[in-house]
């Protein structure tokens, strides 16, 4: 992109400012350029390059210091947190948060995990990629528990939007026709092995209401030309992935999004720009800009616009609008109803099992796969519940052959230990839980006056913890995850329940906090991601969600925000915003 695009102070009115350039900034972006607005986007990080800034792409193991291992006193200094996340390593670690310089605080007896990727793209280049539709089900459910409030949306509200972003991003899967699991629209799915294969028909035989299928994954295993044009080619299972993908074969704001916002002309970015709070009139009763402190000088500016869209993740939205006070909004900006900060939720992986495949001696694979096989939550609706716990848990698996790195833990010695780290060990296989969390008022997250961080400002106290409905679903998901592996032929059992070790934002899928409701006095947003109180300001990240489900998250926020897109544009050219 064109350096002149990066900006410092500005006395632009733009049209449209949207805060955070992760996956929903980069499409709110994209969206309000293409249809002529001009936009600026706003990123407390540094500038991230396509390509360029990919150092950790192309590099083996061996090439590092420590084996992409990082030095542990750099990890007792600065990435405590951020070391506990599946994707951080020595060729990656760029892309993690400093936690020396981004503190915030829990109580000591339930730890929230909190990863952040401030950059350019934010943890879109960290992502893990998987891509699933929520259903009515999935909305309906607060409704149908009495449980939190109800979604003031339905499938048929998203289902063209969740279309309008798969066909750009690119979603490689089945048409599987499962109705907790609505089909999206499908690029070819990546191949199942051998072993996958027969556990999912004896699994599937066995079980007339479960069903494994390939999972659904943001990778381009047949670029459609939309994706050529992008510059973006075929997923080469490399397993480079967190380290950025120069080939932009899984989807990213810097590979997609940014870019074809920057083509219109009318995208500006203000980088190492922390967004300390938005600044409100009360004569039009509107937001007017943000106010922003640089990340490297400590200098206060502000930027103005018609509409501020916030897109800085679950948390790092709801901070801002906590700290963005008045004499109109004392407790924060767009907080009439008080839920400002409230029902925090993040998915539930503390429970799962693994074992052996007996035969296929004379089979392997090629490549590095970017998905396994998934089950959806065959626990959807009331009818379909545990007696002790509401809701239910989608599984994750993952499958291979046992190689040369088993042999760490082997004795040996001499040629014939040599030439037996040359062969495939046995066949492993793996089922894990991702399960629901329900919406509860106390797990929240507020300002700790007391603690400021390195820009002034208040950091956040956040305490959120597994209630007795999560850990009883994950005892209930390992007995059942081992009674399907063992009818499927699976030996050497050994299975695992962790939510202890894994405690709320260790999924990265954190959501809620700033609710959406047709209500105002019980929730922040309206139907369209668009504040009750402050008609100009919108928020279509992971806090606009009333409940979790069981899929992951980021393509609904996508669908989300490029729905409100349409009808905030919609709203400005009637007068209305």
């Amino acid at each position: 992109m064109n350096k002149d695009i990066y900006i410092d102070k500005s006395s632009t009115n733009f049209d449209a400012i949207v805060v955070g350039s992760g996956i929903t900034g980069g499409w709110a972006a994209k969206e309000f350029t293409e249809r002529g607005l001009r936009t600026l986007i706003i990123e407390r990080g540094p500038v991230v390059t396509h390509r360029k800034d990919y150092i950790g792409e192309y590099k083996g193991p061996w090439q590092f210091e420590h084996r992409t291992k990082v030095n542990n006193f750099l990890v007792e200094q600065q990435y405590q947190v951020q070391e506990k996340c599946y994707a951080f390593n020595d060729a990656t670690k760029h892309f993690f948060g400093n936690d020396r310089d981004l503190p915030y605080s829990t109580p000591e007896s339930s730890p929230f995990l909190w990863i952040r990727g401030n950059q350019l793209g934010g943890k879109s280049i960290l992502w893990h990629r998987q891509s699933y539709r929520l259903s009515d089900f999935d909305f309906e459910a607060n409704k149908n528990d009495g449980i939190g409030i109800d979604w003031p949306i339905r499938y048929k509200d998203l289902e063209q939007w969740y279309s309008y972003v798969e066909k750009y991003v690119g979603i490689s899967g089945n048409k599987d026709n499962i109705e907790q699991l609505p089909d999206s629209e499908y690029l070819p799915p990546f191949e199942m092995t051998s072993p996958e294969e027969l556990i999912k028909r004896k699994i599937e035989s066995a079980y007339n209401d479960r069903f494994l299928v390939m999972g659904r994954t943001a990778h381009l295993t047949k670029p459609t030309e939309l994706h050529l044009q992008q510059g973006r080619v075929t997923c080469q299972a490399r397993n480079e992935c967190q380290k950025g993908c120069s080939f932009g074969a899984y989807f990213s704001t810097l590979s997609s999004t940014l870019p074809a916002a920057a083509k219109t002309g009318r995208l500006s970015i203000a980088p190492n720009s922390v967004v300390h709070s938005i600044i409100y009139d009360p004569t039009s009763k509107k937001a007017r800009g943000v106010r922003v402190i640089d990340n490297n000088t400590l200098e206060t500016r502000e930027y103005f616009g018609k509409v501020v869209f916030m897109c800085a993740s679950t948390l790092g939205t709801t901070q801002i609008m906590l700290n963005s006070t008045s004499s109109h909004f004392p407790n924060g900006i767009a907080n009439s109803s008080g839920v400002l900060g409230h029902y925090l939720m993040d998915h539930n992986y503390g429970a799962g099992a693994r074992g052996y495949i007996e035969g296929f001696d004379d089979e392997y694979y090629s490549g590095r796969r970017p998905t396994g096989m998934y089950m959806p939550n065959f626990q959807y609706k009331p009818s379909l519940y545990k007696k002790h716990y509401l809701r239910g848990y989608a599984l994750g698996t993952y499958v291979g052959r046992e190689n040369w790195q088993n042999m760490r833990f082997e004795a040996g010695i001499g040629a014939d230990f040599k030439e037996k780290l040359t062969k495939p060990g046995k066949w492993f296989f793996g089922m894990y839980a991702q399960g629901e969390m329900l919406p509860r008022f106390e797990n929240h997250v507020r300002l700790n006056e007391n603690k400021a961080d390195k820009w002034g400002m208040p950091t956040l106290h956040i305490d959120c913890k597994w209630s007795k409905n999560e850990t009883d679903m994950m005892h209930d998901a390992v007995e059942t995850i081992v009674e399907m592996m063992e009818t499927a032929g699976i030996k050497d059992i050994t299975k695992y329940v962790n939510y202890d070790e894994k405690p709320p934002g260790l999924a990265i899928h954190e959501v809620g906090t700033a609710r959406m409701g047709d209500d105002p006095k019980e929730s922040v947003l309206n139907r369209y991601n668009q504040c009750h109180d402050v008609s100009n300001l919108f928020v279509t990240d992971g806090a606009s969600y009333c409940s979790t489900g069981t899929q992951n998250p980021s393509l609904t926020f996508m669908a989300l925000t490029v729905r409100a897109v349409d009808y905030c544009i919609k709203q400005m050219n009637l007068g209305r915003i």
